[in-house]
């Protein structure tokens, strides 16, 4: 029987399983989904195998675990990135650098790819009802970009940034690594396509851009509202003074 490490069982539990899900981030950092096993688990836990099922029935039922300790926390860290942005621009900015920056962390990366390959779809739609949060906040800041289908822009948001991360998966190195230039310069592009690609007040149906973008009340127009023009990348405006006023796992 093993040693117990806690005052209470339950507290003695709660520390093995901490524990155990801490050993599965680092085989998985160390060498991706291939190395997440039972036994390298255990091994790595300092436990014997069997105990290793006292926690968790099966690989799925781990991976489901360490996504729900995992996602809601890094999903917690973007959105407080985002609640200090003072415009809805710069809260879009912030979704896609955040999400970005995440693909760069190799324990994110491998939980992500493990979670793809080992969770059905059930696992997953618990997981993301577990990000409801940060999903609706981004639909909050669209509405108030001025979308009129906030949802579908939210989706349209996402696939931008999927598209960023696969775009670095590219560009990793044969040592695993994205250099950071090339990090930054694939963000500055997500940027840029969120901000002005996903832009409201573009010509509708029999409608000229000149016409569109003659309209007084176009929703959410930066480059209208300041009178400048944005740096690549940073979704801001020139002047150091100015807020750029509001135009999407």
């Amino acid at each position: 029987m093993p040693k117990i490490r806690a005052a209470t069982v339950a507290e003695h539990r709660q520390l093995q399983r901490a524990a155990l899900l801490q050993a599965a981030r680092v085989l998985l950092a160390e060498g991706g989904r291939e190395a997440l096993s039972f036994g390298a688990l255990a091994a790595r836990a300092g436990l014997a195998r069997s105990s290793v099922y006292e926690y968790f029935r099966s690989k799925s039922e781990l991976v489901e675990a360490l996504c729900t300790v995992d996602l809601p926390l890094w999903a917690a860290e973007i959105e407080a990135g985002m609640a200090v942005c003072d415009s809805a621009a710069e809260r879009i900015e912030a979704y896609v650098r955040g999400q970005v920056a995440l693909a760069t962390d190799p324990v994110h990366r491998a939980v992500v790819a493990v979670a793809e390959y080992e969770l059905d779809d059930a696992a997953r739609s618990r997981i993301r009802a577990a990000h409801s949060g940060l999903t609706a906040m981004v639909v909050r800041t669209l509405e108030e970009l001025g979308h009129g289908r906030p949802g579908v822009a939210a989706a349209l948001l996402q696939g931008v940034v999927e598209a960023a991360v696969r775009q670095i998966e590219r560009a990793r190195g044969e040592d695993g690594t994205a250099g950071v230039a090339a990090v930054r310069e694939i963000a500055d592009a997500a940027v840029r396509f969120a901000l002005d690609g996903l832009r409201p007040g573009g010509p509708q149906p029999g409608q000229s851009q000149t016409q569109a973008d003659d309209r007084p009340d176009r929703p959410g127009d930066p480059h209208r509202s300041s009178g400048t023009d944005r740096p690549g990348g940073t979704g801001r405006a020139n002047g150091a003074d100015e807020q750029p006023e509001p135009e999407g796992s």
